[in-house]
């Protein structure tokens, strides 16, 4: 249960998706109100219903339950029994000001939850970006259960549809695809007549065709009717004008075909020689481009509206696609948390025909692809609880560090994307630390030091202390080959002997140097000029003289004999 601290710094933030506030100042919460208000934030991820705190975040106190006190127990078994499946929730009360809030606390990933009289809620936001509980529908429900991996949307079976809605040459493309797909696909489909490649990839189920069965295969009106919600857009944008504005409900991977084509025929290439070799460098990966389309296609929220965006504007491609991320996958753990497929059996399809990783870490893909041309990482800063959008930029690429990437893939150096990350992050910042690379890589700091040491041993990164930190940068050798040496010198920074010199020579010239001056002139910090000065008089070259902030060092007497 919170402390009284920790409940003033969660009112201080205001109401959130998993902070509801219950005000008691006109009047008392009835218990049908509170029950609706944990089932909605039961089906939002779990939270605190705070009551006693008012929607502006006044702590006005919440009214006896029970009597002249509030039994928390009483409480929890009142909710438990009202919510159906049962929601077991922790309640206790907790002074604020001398005034008593009683806290429930919802644990997270419950299933679909109502009251017993059958009303489901839900969290979401009014047009002042307000939070409030709103009536959870049917479809709603269901797309929120395949966010948490409780069903597979991809996997039910449509009633309306028969074996001949599937389009034999559909059934063809795909065939082609695991073919040419060969050490990606799963080769033995390939001796299946279609109905068992069908059963085989889960588009069939007994005699029924699946959801993935119709958006995969599906004959192009079949689709249009069963599935109304799919829909592809592929656009160019110039400027404020849309030059291209595309819209297709074409199955999946004749629809990815397409998209495909326009993006290769788009995506202007430049020549970079490395040594005696030409290596190509597109504007943006065909890996990672196709990837991430193949990503948008198979997580999508099939029972929403609204189409996947492939958008192409003059230095970058963004490609949206409804449905936020599934549960557990949060932009500071999208590199490293487990794979969880919105549509397990559509990824799972696409997985065996070759389109995408069988390991399921696509998103290592993506981001290699953007980082190993010169680009800056993939961006999923736009993403919102409602849909995922990634951002690949263009523009012109860091051609020195493509060619000191390109030089070093052969087998056993070829750089991982952690390794990518951090070099791109050095040569945009100069210097990283271990806390700013172990964010990068979304890695605890002792692996993200094992990166950073890995890099030092292979001679592209040099380590040295600062100000009681240990930074990484470039080494000499690293700036050469990126073909600016002289950056070396400034990132490196003055030698600590070089410094020395330099304070000597100023009190020589101006007869004393405080450490504020002495830090300015070797541009160093202040603990760092301390250092410094003390090292002098420890050995006899500078004495202090005055006291704390108006002490000054001077030249010993012996250094001036």
């Amino acid at each position: 249960m919170l402390t009284p601290d920790q409940l003033r710094d969660v009112v201080a933030q205001g109401e959130q998706l998993d902070v509801e506030f219950r005000g008691e100042e006109h009047g008392a919460l009835d218990d049908r109100e509170l029950v609706e208000t944990v089932s909605c934030l039961a089906n939002a991820r779990g939270g605190l219903v705070l009551i006693g705190v008012e929607d502006d975040g006044r702590i006005t106190g919440a009214r006896p339950r029970h009597g002249t006190y509030t039994d928390a127990r009483r409480l929890e078994l009142m909710i438990a029994n009202q919510t159906a499946p049962a929601c077991s929730v922790e309640c206790g009360v907790v002074t604020v000001e001398g005034r008593e809030v009683v806290v429930v606390s919802i644990p997270p990933e419950q299933p679909v939850t109502a009251t017993v009289a059958g009303v489901y809620r839900r969290r979401a936001t009014d047009v002042h970006g307000k939070w409030k509980c709103v009536p959870f529908l049917p479809h709603e429900m269901q797309s929120r259960e395949a966010s948490r991996g409780a069903i597979d949307h991809s996997a039910l079976v449509v009633p309306q549809a028969q074996w001949t809605d599937l389009d034999p040459l559909e059934l063809e493309r795909l065939r082609q695809t695991i073919a040419r797909n060969a050490g990606r696909a799963d080769a033995t489909l390939l001796n299946l007549p279609d109905e068992e490649i069908a059963r085989a990839l889960g588009l069939r189920v007994g005699s029924g065709i699946t959801i993935a069965g119709l958006l995969m295969v599906g004959r192009e009106e079949s689709v249009r009717q069963l599935i109304p919600t799919h829909e592809v857009a592929f656009q160019v944008m110039t400027g404020l004008r849309i030059a291209v504005n595309e819209f297709y409900r074409l199955p999946l991977i004749r629809v990815a075909e397409v998209i495909r084509e326009r993006f290769d025929a788009r995506n202007e290439e430049e020549e970079l020689a490395v040594g005696s070799v030409s290596v190509g460098v597109p504007r943006y990966s065909p890996a990672g481009f196709r990837e991430a389309l193949h990503n948008a296609l198979i997580h999508r929220d099939y029972t929403s509206l609204g189409a996947v965006h492939v958008q192409w504007s003059e230095n970058e491609i963004e490609i949206s696609n409804p449905g936020g991320f599934p549960a557990e996958v949060r932009l500071e753990n999208l590199l490293v948390t487990a794979p969880r497929p919105r549509n397990p059996v559509l990824a799972n399809a696409f997985k065996r025909i070759g389109l995408v990783e069988r390991t399921g870490r696509g998103i290592d893909t993506i981001f290699e692809g953007q980082l190993r041309y010169g680009r800056q990482a993939p961006d999923y800063s736009r993403s919102t609880a409602e849909a995922v959008h990634v951002v690949l930029r263009g523009g012109p690429a860091n051609m020195a560090l493509t060619r000191l990437v390109a030089a070093r893939d052969r087998p056993g150096q070829r750089l991982g994307v952690e390794e990518l990350l951090i070099l791109n992050a050095v040569d945009s910042e100069r210097r990283v630390t271990v806390e700013r690379v172990a964010a990068l890589v979304q890695r605890a700091e002792p692996v993200a030091l094992s990166f950073l040491e890995r890099l030092v041993e292979s001679g592209l990164l040099e380590a040295r202390e600062e100000r009681r930190d240990r930074v990484y940068h470039f080494s000499a050798a690293t700036y050469r080959a990126l073909g600016t040496p002289e950056a070396f010198v400034r990132v490196r920074g003055i030698e600590p002997i070089q410094r020395e010199s330099m304070i000597l020579q100023y009190v020589a010239s101006h007869g004393r140097i405080t450490r504020a001056q002495a830090a300015d002139l070797c541009q160093v910090g202040p603990r760092e000029a301390r250092a410094v000065l003390e090292k002098l008089v420890k050995r006899g070259d500078l004495v202090v003289k005055g006291e704390r902030r108006g002490s000054y060092y001077e030249q010993a007497a012996e250094a001036m004999s």
